[in-house]
């Protein structure tokens, strides 16, 4: 099993020399939802690119800072962006957020990200809450941050439903009044969005939406004891599904859209947890 506590020493070492507190709960920002992050009144933010060793987001929308919050009656570590395995990083760099999270002692994680939408019955705008994965295009690697046949990696692959971040966000969507979705997420390594033709054999699979995240942060993390929740703003239909032409700025239009109801969503489910 790699040592990522080496592998990120320097990184480390700089956040828990700054770190005010530590964390009930950690939140990473996916594509076009960064700006909940400026909603609240971070005790102390630190600019990524400040933190040596820290790898460079190059995708719009993720602007690079790290946030130290108090609300909802939680100490909270805010991500606001993330590092993606397609930027040409490995597997363990795009780790680095669950690795502060644990140095930053965080019972929970609630992950997010921008999917594309393939089950029929959703729409660009509505949220989902991740059930299941399918990570088979990323088993390799994956494989490789486990011991070889241990118990821990078994079971960090079974999935997620039913851990108490996941009822905690499901019990946040019913006071809310929203029409939370439910699904199994297939993750694509990227950087290219999938051609109809993938997503036709995706959708045979079981899948209700697909992306280029989340996964290994949501397994890293449930290996390592954190309780971990994935929600996915369905940003726009999956190749093929509509006849529309994919582009990347319909992520962050679609996030507008729907920001008050995804800020909601958040701060009940952080505060129910």
């Amino acid at each position: 099993m790699q040592n990522l506590q080496n592998l990120f020493e320097k990184p480390l070492q700089f956040i828990n020399a700054k770190k005010p507190f530590d964390v009930d709960i950690a939140l990473i920002l996916g594509s076009g939802l960064g700006g909940f992050a400026d909603s609240l009144s971070p005790l102390l933010s630190i600019n990524t690119c400040d933190i040596p060793g820290y790898p460079v987001s190059t995708v719009a929308g993720h602007s690079g800072k790290i946030h130290f919050v108090e609300a909802f009656n939680k100490k909270i570590l805010v991500f606001q962006g993330r590092i993606h395995f397609y930027e040409g990083y490995t597997l363990a760099q795009c780790l680095l957020p669950v690795e502060i999270s644990k140095l930053c002692n965080a019972r929970a994680m609630i992950i997010t990200n921008a999917a594309g939408g393939i089950n029929p019955h959703f729409s660009p705008g509505d949220l989902m809450l991740t059930s299941g994965f399918n990570s088979m295009l990323l088993r390799k690697e994956i494989a490789e941050l486990f011991s070889p046949g241990s118990v821990e990696r078994r079971n960090a692959l079974v999935g997620l439903a039913d851990s108490p971040m996941y009822n905690a966000i499901q019990r946040a969507g019913l006071e809310a009044g929203i029409s939370l979705k439910e699904g199994v997420y297939f993750y694509t390594k990227g950087p290219n969005y999938e051609t109809p033709a993938e997503i036709r054999f995706i959708r045979e699979t079981g899948a209700d939406a697909v992306g280029m995240s989340s996964v290994h942060e949501a397994l890293y993390a449930i290996q390592h004891g954190i309780d971990a929740g994935v929600i996915s703003c369905i940003s726009n239909f999956a190749a093929g599904i509509s006849g529309a032409k994919l582009y990347h700025g319909e992520v962050t239009e679609t996030a507008n859209r729907v920001k008050l109801v995804f800020e909601d969503l958040i701060k009940r489910a952080i505060a129910l947890y």
